[in-house]
């Protein structure tokens, strides 16, 4: 487990210094002026020159990079050049909000979707199969702007039953976070559900066909203990795939979402920093997202041994 762990650790690093350097060369070639975004187009000749060189867009693009991942190492993403602060602090309070939405939201969608996906599987060709797949066809197919932009209409501008905008942790205040975080949870799990249902509707019916099932159901044994013993546990090792999958999906289509609702999350940010050239807060937002759904595809890689003990770490 420990040299498996290593070489995942190993590619997963790998990964991230690949991001780094995609992402760091394709902002560096953006038309916008750095210097002008850092300090306005108000500076004179002399001034523009010291801030080029404080940017350090004297040197080529390989010795910038090796300067910038130098001060990440060290904890130090620049300075923001819209906020003219730590890029650390602009993000430390709102990378939070965008984890704590993802996160609450792949633990709905996935429990709910395999649910949902297990119906469809035992009732193939009943009514609950045709139902819940044409709703799990539909809602996947909808963009998750257009969901935020439907419950928004619906349930704040007809119903007014939540907030507006703006985003409250529940430790802070519960009654206030369940007003201004329930939509945006439940335009993030809709598709997670959709997708996790379909998923999931495919495998058990693989499973379902295989002999071991024939076998089972010819010794007598009871329909639910088979779903649950034999299918099921055959049936969501692809499912397992989804976790990884499904949390880099929701905190890169955040941004869509955050800004409908006016959550000041990652991808609110991540939107207002390409607008305003915010180089440093695009590098930095890129590169959490990269190390967190890294992250996560290495925890789905030990979900593997746990569901299906003959998959082995090797």
């Amino acid at each position: 487990m420990t040299r498996y762990l290593l070489k995942r650790l190993g590619q997963t690093v790998l990964i991230i210094i690949l991001v780094s350097f995609l992402t760091f060369l394709l902002v560096s070639i953006m038309p916008r002026d750095p210097v002008y975004a850092m300090y306005g187009t108000d500076i004179n000749e002399a001034q523009y020159e010291i801030g080029y060189k404080e940017l350090n867009l004297d040197k080529n693009i390989i010795e910038r990079y090796l300067i910038w991942a130098k001060q990440v190492l060290h904890g130090d993403f620049g300075i923001s050049y819209k906020y003219h602060t730590p890029v650390t602090q602009v993000i430390g309070d709102k990378i939070g909000v965008t984890l704590y939405l993802s996160i609450i939201s792949t633990l709905i969608s996935m429990p709910i979707g395999i649910l949902l996906g297990i119906i469809t599987a035992v009732k193939r060709g009943k009514w609950q199969d045709t139902v819940l797949t044409l709703t799990a066809n539909v809602t996947a197919s909808v963009p998750s702007f257009v969901i935020a932009v439907v419950l928004m209409w619906v349930f704040v501008i007809k119903m007014k039953l939540f907030s507006t905008s703006g985003f409250t942790l529940p430790w802070v205040d519960f009654g206030q976070s369940v007003k201004q975080g329930f939509l945006p949870i439940v335009c993030l799990s809709l598709g997670g559900i959709a997708g996790t249902c379909r998923q999931t509707r495919s495998s058990m019916l693989e499973a379902i066909r295989q002999d071991y099932v024939r076998t089972a159901r010819s010794k007598g044994l009871k329909e639910g203990f088979i779903i649950y013993k034999h299918v099921m546990r055959n049936g969501l090792v692809p499912i397992i795939t989804l976790v990884g999958g499904r949390l880099s999906s929701l905190i890169a289509g955040s941004a869509f979402v955050e800004n409908v609702f006016g959550i000041p999350g990652m991808g609110n940010l991540l939107v207002n920093s390409v607008n305003n050239v915010d180089i440093p807060i695009m590098q930095a937002t890129v590169m959490l997202t990269a190390l967190v759904v890294s992250l996560a595809y290495l925890v789905t890689d030990f979900l593997y041994v746990v569901v299906d003990p003959r998959i082995s770490l090797k």
